[in-house]
C-alpha cells in the first residue's frame, strides 16, 4: 500500500519523535516512486537530527533540499531562507517542510504564514509513545494542541513512529499501531502511515495494518558516531 500524499506537508513532533528521519525518508522513498520532490529543513532548535545532515543522500536521488544560508548551517535562530518562502509558493510534487521539535520549534511556521494560507497544506504529527510526552492520550493531545497554537496551521494527520532504534521489536511496532489508532479515534485525524526500519519490514504481518508502511532506512546518526 503506497502512501499517497502530495503537496505541501509539514512534519511536526515533539524530540524524539523521529519527525526528521521520518521526513528525510517519505522524501527518498516518494521519490524512488518518481515523484518530483523538494524538503526544507526549518528545524533551528534540535542540534543533533537535521535534514542538512541526509543532504547528499537525497541530492542524489533527486530531491531538492532546501537549507538556511550557509553562514547560518549551524544556527540556531529563526533564520529564513528566501529559497523555503519560493518553494512553498511554487511547490513540488511533493514538497515537505522538517519543522521544529516542540511549540517553540515551529514558531518558524508563523512566520511563513502568509506563504502558507495561500496553499493547501497538510500538517502530520508524529508520535512515538515509547518518548516522553507522547506515551498517553493526554500527552499526545497536549504536543499537538502547543505546535497548533505556536504554529498558527492545525495538525491534518498522524504518523506512528514507535521505535527503540536497534531494540525494536514487532510487538512495538504492533503496540505502536494500536496506540496510534487510539489516538485518531480520539482527534478524529486519519492514520496517514506507520514506520518500520527495514531491518524490521521482513517480521512483520502486514495484514495486521490497514494503512502504508513507510520503511525507515537510518540516514541521520549522532555526529559522534560518524567515521
Amino acid at each position: 500500500m503506497n502512501i499517497d500524499i502530495k503537496g505541501i506537508v509539514i512534519i511536526v513532533g515533539n524530540y524524539g519523535s523521529g519527525k526528521t528521519e521520518t521526513a528525510v525518508n517519505l522524501a527518498a522513498k516518494s521519490r524512488l516512486r518518481g515523484m518530483a520532490v523538494k524538503i526544507a529543513d526549518l528545524d533551528l532548535v534540535n542540534p543533533y537530527f537535521r535534514t542538512r545532515e541526509a543532504r547528499v543522500s537525497l541530492e542524489k536521488l533527486g530531491v531538492e533540499v532546501v537549507l538556511p544560508d550557509k553562514r547560518y548551517m549551524h544556527a540556531d535562530l529563526p533564520i529564513l531562507a528566501p529559497a523555503v518562502a519560493g518553494m512553498i509558493l511554487q511547490p513540488s510534487e511533493l514538497t515537505i517542510l522538517d519543522a521544529g521539535g516542540d511549540d517553540v520549534g515551529v514558531t518558524v511556521l508563523a512566520a511563513l504564514g502568509d506563504q502558507l494560507r495561500k496553499k493547501k497544506v497538510q500538517m502530520l504529527q508524529v508520535i512515538n509513545p515509547l518518548r516522553p510526552f507522547t506515551e498517553t492520550i493526554e500527552g499526545c493531545l497536549r504536543i499537538k494542541g502547543e505546535i497548533e497554537i505556536s504554529s498558527k496551521l492545525a495538525v491534518t494527520g498522524l504518523v506512528s513512529n514507535a521505535n527503540l532504534i536497534d531494540e525494536t521489536t514487532p510487538e512495538i511496532i504492533y503496540e505502536g499501531y494500536r496506540f496510534i489508532k487510539e489516538v485518531s479515534q480520539t482527534t478524529g485525524l486519519p492514520i496517514e502511515f506507520i514506520t518500520a526500519s527495514s531491518r524490521m519490514i521482513p517480521h512483520l504481518d502486514m495484514d495486521r495494518f490497514s494503512c502504508p508502511v513507510l520503511t525507515i532506512d537510518r540516514k541521520l546518526v549522532f555526529p559522534w558516531t560518524k567515521h
